[in-house]
């Protein structure tokens, strides 16, 4: 493996571990050697994503609500302390509300998606960048999980195409900033990947013309060795923005 500092067991994490993408991410790189930190708001589901790992004495599972400041700041901390430093970000966590029109949305609903999908993942990356810049060795990656919807989106999906989008912002300002201190950013758009948020993907789904249709969807376990790849680079080269998708959901074409 060809790690991003070239360390054995680089320090990886993993937000939105407990479930989904998150978990399958998680046990692909213990697989591959890294030490891997896994957060999310409940304990329960992060010690049974450890469980499911190979080697789960290289899972270290912490709590964390990434909408507070305070919580990402304790966990960066925390990894500081016990680990050293931080190689890999994959951050990950996100959350959706029910299609609906925009003059239907509450402003809570919105702010429930923002504070998750946007500025969730900016604390982690402020903090993940200030780790990364001021270890020795300098530097690391931040991966981040971006979507199909960041580039198109679904019918009544305000706030999560508008938070996807901003997250292409993020990755663009992080890749550009973070040259001095040798900090790489890169993005996958995942497509219809099998998970809890995308169940109703195979029973139907809003289509632009307004009708209700069945997509494919591809396995979390190709995300998470696409993940894995771009995790694994030298810091000397970057996957800038990488599309995985179920070859053939209604994505080209959309609409």
């Amino acid at each position: 493996m060809n790690t991003t500092n070239n360390r054995t067991n680089p320090v990886a994490l993993i937000t939105g571990a407990g479930s989904g993408i998150g978990r399958v991410v998680t046990q692909t790189l213990v697989e591959r050697g890294f030490h891997t930190v896994i957060c999310g708001r409940r304990q329960s589901a992060l010690d049974e994503t450890k469980t499911l790992c190979v080697n789960p004495e290289h899972v270290t599972a912490l709590s964390c609500d990434v909408t507070r400041e305070s919580a990402v700041i304790e966990m960066m901390n925390t990894i500081n302390r016990s680990l050293g430093r931080l190689d890999v970000v994959f951050n990950n966590a996100g959350t959706n509300v029910p299609a609906m029109p925009i003059d239907e949305l509450s402003v809570e609903q919105w702010k429930s998606v923002i504070d998750v999908n946007l500025t969730g993942a900016f604390m982690i990356a402020q903090a993940a960048f200030r780790q990364m810049r001021h270890q020795t060795p300098q530097g690391g990656r931040i991966i981040n999980n971006g979507s199909i919807s960041a580039h198109v989106p679904r019918p009544g999906s305000v706030p999560y195409t508008v938070s996807k989008h901003a997250i292409t912002g993020l990755t663009r300002t992080l890749s550009l900033d973070g040259r001095a201190f040798n900090i790489a950013c890169g993005q996958i758009d995942i497509g219809n990947a099998a998970s809890a948020m995308t169940k109703e993907i195979s029973s139907g789904i809003p289509q632009a013309d307004g009708s209700l249709k069945s997509e494919p969807t591809m396995s979390t376990s190709d995300v998470a060795d696409a993940v894995a790849y771009m995790a694994g680079l030298p810091l000397s080269a970057n996957v800038q923005f990488m599309t995985v998708m179920a070859s053939s959901m209604p994505y080209i074409g959309r609409g």
